[in-house]
Protein backbone atom coordinates (compact mmCIF):
# COMPACT_ATOMS: atom_id res chain seq x y z
CA UNK A 1 0.00 0.00 0.00
CA UNK A 2 1.65 3.23 -1.16
CA UNK A 3 0.70 6.20 0.99
CA UNK A 4 1.07 9.50 -0.86
CA UNK A 5 -1.17 12.42 0.00
CA UNK A 6 -3.33 13.64 -2.89
CA UNK A 7 -2.10 17.20 -2.49
CA UNK A 8 1.50 16.06 -2.98
CA UNK A 9 0.50 14.02 -6.04
CA UNK A 10 -1.29 17.01 -7.56
CA UNK A 11 1.72 19.15 -6.77
CA UNK A 12 4.00 16.71 -8.60
CA UNK A 13 1.77 16.68 -11.68
CA UNK A 14 1.66 20.48 -11.81
CA UNK A 15 5.42 20.74 -11.34
CA UNK A 16 5.99 18.23 -14.11
CA UNK A 17 3.92 20.21 -16.59
CA UNK A 18 5.25 23.64 -15.74
CA UNK A 19 8.86 23.25 -14.66
CA UNK A 20 10.99 20.12 -14.55
CA UNK A 21 13.74 21.75 -12.47
CA UNK A 22 11.63 21.98 -9.29
CA UNK A 23 10.73 18.27 -9.19
CA UNK A 24 13.89 17.28 -7.34
CA UNK A 25 13.00 19.65 -4.49
CA UNK A 26 9.45 18.28 -4.13
CA UNK A 27 10.61 14.67 -3.60
CA UNK A 28 12.16 15.58 -0.27
CA UNK A 29 8.79 16.67 1.12
CA UNK A 30 6.99 13.42 0.19
CA UNK A 31 6.11 10.96 2.98
CA UNK A 32 8.03 7.66 3.11
CA UNK A 33 6.63 4.70 1.16
CA UNK A 34 5.28 2.09 3.57
CA UNK A 35 6.10 -1.13 1.67
CA UNK A 36 8.33 -2.42 -1.09
CA UNK A 37 7.54 -1.83 -4.75
CA UNK A 38 7.20 -5.54 -5.53
CA UNK A 39 4.43 -6.26 -3.03
CA UNK A 40 2.55 -3.08 -3.84
CA UNK A 41 2.56 -3.35 -7.62
CA UNK A 42 3.39 -6.92 -8.68
CA UNK A 43 0.53 -8.98 -7.22
CA UNK A 44 -0.45 -12.33 -8.72
CA UNK A 45 0.72 -13.64 -12.07
CA UNK A 46 -1.86 -13.86 -14.84
CA UNK A 47 -2.82 -17.19 -16.40
CA UNK A 48 -0.84 -16.33 -19.52
CA UNK A 49 2.27 -15.58 -17.45
CA UNK A 50 1.89 -18.83 -15.51
CA UNK A 51 1.43 -20.75 -18.77
CA UNK A 52 4.56 -19.18 -20.24
CA UNK A 53 6.79 -19.85 -17.23
CA UNK A 54 5.54 -23.37 -16.48
CA UNK A 55 4.95 -24.89 -13.05
CA UNK A 56 6.97 -23.61 -10.12
CA UNK A 57 9.12 -26.49 -8.87
CA UNK A 58 11.09 -26.12 -5.65
CA UNK A 59 14.70 -27.25 -5.86
CA UNK A 60 15.97 -29.28 -2.94
CA UNK A 61 19.50 -28.89 -1.66
CA UNK A 62 21.63 -31.84 -2.79
CA UNK A 63 22.15 -34.64 -0.29
CA UNK A 64 25.76 -35.69 -0.57
CA UNK A 65 27.27 -37.67 2.31
CA UNK A 66 30.87 -36.58 1.58
CA UNK A 67 30.07 -33.11 0.16
CA UNK A 68 30.75 -34.24 -3.41
CA UNK A 69 34.12 -35.86 -2.67
CA UNK A 70 34.66 -39.48 -3.78
CA UNK A 71 36.58 -40.66 -0.68
CA UNK A 72 37.18 -39.58 2.90
CA UNK A 73 39.56 -40.81 5.56
CA UNK A 74 38.15 -41.60 8.98
CA UNK A 75 38.84 -43.01 12.43
CA UNK A 76 36.78 -45.93 13.74
CA UNK A 77 34.85 -45.02 16.88
CA UNK A 78 32.90 -48.26 17.31
CA UNK A 79 32.14 -51.49 15.43
CA UNK A 80 28.43 -52.13 14.92
CA UNK A 81 26.15 -54.91 13.73
CA UNK A 82 23.10 -53.57 11.88
CA UNK A 83 19.93 -55.44 10.90
CA UNK A 84 18.45 -54.93 7.40
CA UNK A 85 14.89 -53.88 6.56
CA UNK A 86 11.86 -56.15 6.42
CA UNK A 87 12.16 -58.85 3.74
CA UNK A 88 15.91 -59.37 4.33
CA UNK A 89 17.49 -61.06 7.31
CA UNK A 90 21.20 -60.80 8.18
CA UNK A 91 23.79 -59.14 10.39
CA UNK A 92 25.56 -56.40 8.44
CA UNK A 93 29.01 -55.53 9.81
CA UNK A 94 29.39 -51.74 10.07
CA UNK A 95 31.59 -49.19 11.81
CA UNK A 96 30.87 -45.77 13.24
CA UNK A 97 33.48 -43.47 11.70
CA UNK A 98 34.55 -39.89 12.44
CA UNK A 99 35.48 -38.55 9.02
CA UNK A 100 38.14 -35.99 8.19
CA UNK A 101 35.30 -33.59 7.34
CA UNK A 102 34.20 -33.73 11.01
CA UNK A 103 31.01 -35.75 10.45
CA UNK A 104 30.26 -38.99 12.27
CA UNK A 105 28.71 -41.56 9.93
CA UNK A 106 28.11 -45.30 9.69
CA UNK A 107 30.11 -47.19 7.05
CA UNK A 108 29.53 -50.75 5.83
CA UNK A 109 32.43 -53.23 5.72
CA UNK A 110 32.08 -55.37 2.57
CA UNK A 111 33.30 -58.96 2.38
CA UNK A 112 33.47 -61.78 4.92
CA UNK A 113 35.31 -60.98 8.16
CA UNK A 114 37.28 -57.89 9.13
CA UNK A 115 40.08 -56.81 11.48
CA UNK A 116 38.80 -53.37 12.50
CA UNK A 117 38.93 -52.12 16.07
CA UNK A 118 38.49 -48.77 17.75
CA UNK A 119 41.00 -46.06 16.64
CA UNK A 120 41.81 -47.84 13.35
CA UNK A 121 41.96 -45.67 10.22
CA UNK A 122 39.77 -46.50 7.21
CA UNK A 123 39.07 -45.00 3.81
CA UNK A 124 35.35 -44.56 3.10
CA UNK A 125 33.72 -44.21 -0.28
CA UNK A 126 30.21 -43.11 -1.21
CA UNK A 127 27.80 -46.00 -1.68
CA UNK A 128 24.76 -46.73 0.39
CA UNK A 129 23.58 -50.07 1.68
CA UNK A 130 20.10 -50.43 0.20
CA UNK A 131 18.56 -52.62 2.90
CA UNK A 132 20.05 -50.91 5.99
CA UNK A 133 18.71 -47.43 6.82
CA UNK A 134 21.26 -44.74 7.61
CA UNK A 135 24.29 -46.46 6.04
CA UNK A 136 25.49 -44.26 3.17
CA UNK A 137 29.21 -45.14 3.06
CA UNK A 138 31.30 -48.23 2.38
CA UNK A 139 34.78 -48.90 3.73
CA UNK A 140 37.48 -49.63 1.13
CA UNK A 141 39.28 -52.96 1.69
CA UNK A 142 43.07 -53.04 1.48
CA UNK A 143 43.64 -49.36 2.34
CA UNK A 144 45.01 -48.13 5.69
CA UNK A 145 44.09 -50.50 8.56
CA UNK A 146 41.30 -52.47 6.85
CA UNK A 147 42.87 -55.63 5.40
CA UNK A 148 41.87 -57.45 2.22
CA UNK A 149 39.39 -60.33 2.41
CA UNK A 150 41.27 -63.44 3.55
CA UNK A 151 40.96 -66.27 1.02
CA UNK A 152 40.30 -69.56 2.80
CA UNK A 153 42.44 -72.47 1.60
CA UNK A 154 40.74 -75.85 1.21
Amino acid sequence: MIMIAISNLEQLILLYWFSLSDISNSFTSLPAIQCSYETAVRGMASLQQMHRSGPHIKTRPPRQPLDGKPFAKGVVLKTLIKKPKKPNSANRKCVLVRLSTGKEMVAYIPGIGHNLQEHNIVLCRVGRLQDVPGVKLKAVRGVYDLAHVVKKSQ
